[in-house]
């Protein structure tokens, strides 16, 4: 029984990017399938897609490397925990790397990254941190 599926997911995606591999897989959850879609439309990852139907889908997550192949992720780092939630109004969302970054947060409309939360002024639990 997996206990933190979003740590289990931001772990699969260190591991994948340390490989260097084009893609990682892992079960589908809407939860996971809503933080990727963040995650492309911030453009830290290439494209993904939900194979399957029902308790078997499988989410399948491009990722995207620069021009010389650098990482356009450098760090994600899991900031709510199970057993710390962490939450945040949209006043006291701070900056990552000083806004070369986003934090993924899940409000009330949503997860949304911080640039969203603050046009939409809301706040919620802060997910994780991308650099």
């Amino acid at each position: 029984m997996m206990t933190d599926p979003v740590a289990d997911m931001l772990t699969r995606l260190r591991n994948a990017l340390a490989n260097r591999s084009g893609t990682v897989q892992m079960p589908a959850s809407k939860e996971r399938e809503a933080i990727a879609a963040v995650l492309k439309r911030e453009g830290y990852i290439g494209d993904y897609r939900v194979a399957g139907e029902g308790a078997q889908s499988i989410l399948k997550i491009y990722l995207k490397y620069g021009p010389v192949g650098k990482k356009v992720v450098r760090k994600i780092q899991r900031r709510s925990k199970p057993g710390r939630r962490l939450y945040s109004s949209v006043s006291d969302l701070g900056y990552v790397a000083n806004g070369m970054g986003i934090q993924i947060v899940s409000t009330s409309r949503g997860i949304l990254s911080d640039r969203e939360c603050r046009k939409l002024n809301v706040g919620g639990e802060v997910i994780c941190s991308v650099e």
